[in-house]
């Protein structure tokens, strides 16, 4: 699974609000021109303010708010580093640390100004509002009763729509999300009213792939089980786009990174926005390709291209993802959702067992083949998980982000 950098950064609301209320008093005092008590007062109107933000304000904010609100009411960061397997902890501590020995009170003003630009930017409201949307960046509506609660997922005319509906995380994907994919694929295969399936995204982004917090959880028994679970469910989710006996679509709406564009080589066909893009960035984070794409996407645009995305990191507008074959055309992105659903409920209008007929004789021909490199590329995945080369690359990372 390709690490989805922005989500992983991610600190959950409930442990950052909790965090917030062990708040110790604060003195009011007086000195020289600034009025403490003033400050005591508006820094904790702000704390009470950020729980109000319309919209989640993103991993990088959220960094940058513990931080000053440690700064705030710690004072200069003395504890420990933490060890190699707490991603999350160590993003916390880094930015907490680089404050250095910003007074309390400068670190209080600062997160009030902070604070302010949030909700300029984000808006302040307690209520929660979901729109429907087929394209914009607010989240689409879904049933209270429905089963998936990260995926929307709709049959109409013929066409199963599986949309991912994190727009707020663009579309990170998580465990759970995980699970819900391969449910909603079991029954687009089962379901003799869907006759092709569609793949499409939430907002600006297509996805952009692992929600980092998925190796955040680790278990009692330690990071090496978390890795097992991590390949089985890799595995296991990459089986089911092997297998999928339909016709099945990839529109893709925005960029997309990571695990969502090395599963393309086992879709059947690949529309993409102008807007969109490509990128597996393995090697930085000191990583391996997974998806088949190791052994599809030589195929399919060939060596040296394949090469340069999967090791060199190269990421491909639209427009080279089509040059090199991943994607069958590419659309204006003002008309992206209109023509999708012409060519979309244009194949859905084909005879359904010709269609599913002629899929199978097209993937057996190689599907023991893509069974075999899934594995592979699993076994592999979980060594580099697991690996310091790979811990460190991630470290490095998360430390230039938080700058």
């Amino acid at each position: 699974m390709a690490f989805c950098l922005r989500s992983f950064l991610r600190v959950k609301k409930s442990s950052f609000r909790q965090s917030l209320s062990c708040l110790p008093a604060l003195r009011h005092i007086q000195t020289g021109n600034v009025n403490l008590v003033e400050l005591d007062k508006d820094f904790q109107a702000a704390v009470a303010k950020v729980k109000t933000l319309k919209q989640d304000p993103g991993n990088d904010s959220k960094l940058q708010l513990y931080g000053l609100f440690k700064q705030a009411s710690v004072g200069k960061c003395n504890d420990p580093k933490p060890g190699a397997f707490d991603f999350v902890g160590k993003a916390k501590w880094t930015t907490w640390n680089d404050l250095g020995d910003m007074s309390k009170n400068d670190a209080r003003q600062k997160y009030i100004d902070y604070v302010n630009q949030l909700v300029v930017q984000f808006g302040s409201t307690d209520e929660e509002s979901n729109v429907a949307t087929t394209g914009n960046s607010e989240k689409a509506t879904a049933s209270a009763e429905s089963k998936y609660k990260e995926l929307v997922v709709s049959v109409e005319n013929g066409v199963q729509t599986i949309r991912m509906n994190r727009p707020s995380k663009y579309n990170a994907i998580t465990l759970e999300m995980y699970e819900e994919f391969m449910m909603a694929l079991d029954e687009a295969g089962k379901n003799d009213a869907c006759v092709v399936a569609m793949v499409t995204g939430t907002g600006d982004y297509y996805c952009s792939g692992n929600d980092l917090s998925n190796f955040a959880r680790i278990p009692p028994e330690g990071p090496q089980k978390m890795a097992q679970d991590a390949r089985a469910i890799l595995k296991k989710f990459v089986a089911h786009f092997i297998d999928f006996p339909k016709p099945l679509i990839a529109a893709v709406n925005g960029p997309a990174v990571g695990i969502s564009v090395t599963v393309m080589g086992l879709f059947d066909l690949v529309y993409a926005s102008d807007k969109a893009t490509f990128h597996t960035p393995f090697m930085e984070l000191g990583q391996s390709p997974e998806g088949c794409s190791s052994f599809l996407f030589p195929r399919i645009m060939g060596p040296a291209k394949a090469n340069e995305m999967l090791l060199a990191g190269r990421k491909l507008t639209a427009l080279e993802a089509h040059h090199c074959g991943l994607v069958t055309e590419v659309v204006s992105h003002n008309k992206f959702s209109e023509e999708i659903q012409n060519r979309v409920q244009a194949l859905a209008k084909l005879p359904p067992k010709s269609l599913r007929l002629s899929k199978q004789l097209i993937r057996d021909s190689f599907r023991d083949l893509l069974h075999d490199t899934n594995e592979k590329e699993a076994a592999l995945l979980e060594e580099r998980w697991l690996s310091e080369e790979c811990m460190q690359a991630i470290m490095n990372f998360m430390a230039r982000k938080s700058k």
